[in-house]
């Protein structure tokens, strides 16, 4: 049980076993749970039953497994429209793609990670991790450094913290000290690369989406493989990112949510 989940008390410890049921992928049984969590056996159990109960978790009594409730399914469905950055950028990146002929990636920082929340595949779609509503590193990702980059000092130190420097290539850095030092070059340039540093072959260019204020509301990545192009040929496209970049900042200043 995270330190945070504790200090939220119920409703901490309640959301922890959401992520939990969500991070198996599948629908998963009790005992399955019960092996992996710091909560005792009859805490579990009736942090379960409420969630059950309340619609956040759906159980299927034939298979005995638990597995994400519809009432999160109606959740994300207005978190997408009122939080996520996909319908403001709807146009920006649909004409980006159009344009450049690349993979767009949209993302947002989510407690120091990238959250992809929309994607245009270019007309040779490239097998990556990415997709839409996926979580990745914020520390080896184009997108996620160019987030990270421009955070304020204070949330920048808190991200950094929750970074796992996981080496996942060669190329990966692994620690804080060289990731600042990157971070401020990111900062000079407003541009940052992924140089295989999360998957082998994968390589992008990425800027970030900041509000008028400054703050960071997001980041957009071109992303090819080195069987096509190089990271050269990539950077290329930077003044058409940032420029959509800037639409989508622009648009989300006068942003009206839907009507229902």
């Amino acid at each position: 049980m995270s330190s945070q989940a504790n200090k939220d008390g119920t409703v901490g410890k309640a959301l922890e076993i959401l992520d939990d049921v969500a991070a198996f992928g599948r629908p998963v049984r009790f005992n399955d749970l019960l092996a992996d969590s710091k909560h005792p056996k009859a805490t579990l159990y009736r942090l379960m039953q409420t969630l059950t109960n309340q619609g956040m978790l759906d159980y299927n009594p034939d298979h005995q497994t638990y597995s994400p409730g519809v009432r999160l399914v109606r959740l994300a469905h207005s978190a997408w429209q009122q939080s996520s950055l996909a319908p403001i950028a709807k146009i920006a990146i649909d004409k980006l793609s159009t344009g450049l002929g690349q993979t767009i990636h949209l993302a947002q920082l989510d407690n120091g990670q990238v959250l992809y929340v929309d994607k245009r595949d270019a007309n040779r779609p490239i097998e990556m991790f990415s997709q839409a509503g996926k979580i990745g590193p914020g520390y080896c990702t184009g997108v996620g450094k160019a987030m990270l980059a421009f955070l304020d000092d204070d949330l920048r130190a808190k991200a950094l913290a929750q970074q796992a420097f996981y080496a996942f290539t060669d190329n990966t850095i692994t620690d804080c000290e060289t990731l600042n030092a990157e971070l401020s070059v990111i900062r000079k340039t407003g541009v940052s690369f992924d140089r295989e540093e999360h998957e082998p072959s994968i390589i992008c260019v990425a800027v970030p989406i900041l509000a008028l204020s400054g703050r960071v509301l997001g980041g957009l990545s071109v992303t090819s493989s080195t069987n096509r192009t190089n990271l050269d040929e990539l950077k290329e496209f930077a003044p058409q990112m940032k420029r959509a970049a800037k639409e989508i900042a622009t648009a989300s200043e006068n942003w009206q949510f839907p009507n229902h």
